[in-house]
């Protein structure tokens, strides 16, 4: 199955949009879809959590109402904290609708799939109901967002052949990694024939942010940036055909449409230097966190577990005092990560199956 609406393999997610005053800040947004646009880019994906609750807003104020409907393709997702009955979908879907600024959406995607949320997205019809809307003409194509292993992706395409694309986490870190497995999902899709948007391609900004050694291995292999080697590996496989980036500058922008607009695979010289900065990442024992932030709705004490991940990573890259004294400054506002009560519910929610409580000691031991 392909797509010939969406015109190139970059696509423009609304999660990471610059901020001014702590609003998103339009004025740069405008410019950023306006130069997406120019160079031949059309595609755009939202969810209704995605900037605090903002992002399908920005979506009408910075695209819908300033481009006509035929200049763009857009995604928009069903999220289950929305909704608890099927009775419900209905009405979040005709709101997210009107919010957008549109009359259909082009994917409509099962949001963030996971063992728990698909039984939840079964029980409550979900896949039903949104493919009535697809029968209704107000979604073009109806997929899935998927966050868990292999298995249970397999499961779920089994289950509903309807489904006609599905975004998966893929990136070179990622790619044999045995808790998300993102090789073996990928796979999974092509069994079945499915197209794959890839999501978390330079992992929540970590292959971007390089330790010095890796860095030094890419500024050798070639002349890209970080985002360049990340987001062609992740495009550079036929089934691909879309991968989000969350820009937020005009800077992003530019370096990304640099690259991507006449798209070319990693060379041999470049797929052995990202090789090598695996191994880097490996011997460094990072904490593979995208700060997506699923994890802090469902804690009870409200730490910022994703600040906590970050600040340990820091430290385990750097060894500098001041990583300490943000820890300080962090805490000053929010609980402690020793305040942790062991319940697990981030654990549930946590789309990179990492082994929080026992990281949260980690950082209890390091900072406190």
């Amino acid at each position: 199955m392909t797509f010939p609406e969406v015109h190139k393999k970059l696509g423009f997610g609304f999660m990471r949009l610059p901020m001014k005053n702590g609003k998103i800040d339009t004025i740069e947004t405008n410019k950023m879809v306006d130069c997406f646009i120019e160079n031949g880019f059309n595609y755009f994906d939202t969810a209704r959590g995605y900037m605090a609750g903002k992002s399908e807003w920005a979506i009408r104020e910075c695209l819908t109402s300033r481009y006509p409907r035929e200049a763009y393709v857009l995604t928009d997702k069903l999220s289950d904290e929305c909704f608890s009955r099927q009775e419900d979908i209905r009405p979040l879907f005709e709101k997210q609708l009107r919010d957008c600024g549109v009359d259909y959406f082009d994917f409509y995607l099962m949001h963030a799939m996971d063992t728990r949320l698909y039984k939840k997205y079964q029980q409550c019809k979900a896949f039903e109901t949104a493919y009535e809307f697809k029968k209704e003409g107000r979604i073009r194509h109806f997929g899935i967002s998927f966050h868990d292993q292999a298995h249970l992706l397999d499961q779920i395409l089994t289950d509903h052949p309807e489904v006609e694309a599905v975004q998966i986490q893929f990136n070179y870190v990622d790619f044999d990694d045995p808790a998300v497995e993102s090789r073996k999902c990928s796979e999974v899709c092509k069994i079945h024939g499915k197209p794959v948007m890839v999501m978390e391609p330079i992992k929540g900004g970590n292959l971007v942010r390089l330790p010095a050694e890796a860095d030094k291995i890419l500024r050798e292999a070639g002349p890209g940036s970080n985002a360049s080697y990340a987001i062609r590996f992740a495009a550079g496989f036929d089934h691909h055909f879309m991968v989000l980036s969350g820009m937020s500058s005009m800077k992003d922008m530019e370096d990304n449409i640099g690259y991507m607009k006449n798209f070319k695979p990693l060379n041999e010289k470049e797929l052995q230097g990202i090789q090598n900065v695996i191994q880097v990442f490996r011997s460094r024992d990072f904490i593979p966190c995208t700060a997506c932030g699923y994890c802090l709705k469902h804690c009870p004490v409200g730490l910022p577990i994703s600040d906590f991940f970050s600040l340990l990573n820091t430290q385990k890259q750097f060894n500098t005092w001041n990583t300490g004294y943000y820890y300080r400054m962090l805490t000053a506002k929010h609980p402690r990560a020793s305040d942790c009560i062991h319940c697990g519910r981030c654990e549930e929610s946590c789309p990179q199956h990492l082994k929080i409580r026992k990281l949260l000691k980690q950082v209890s031991r390091e900072f406190e």
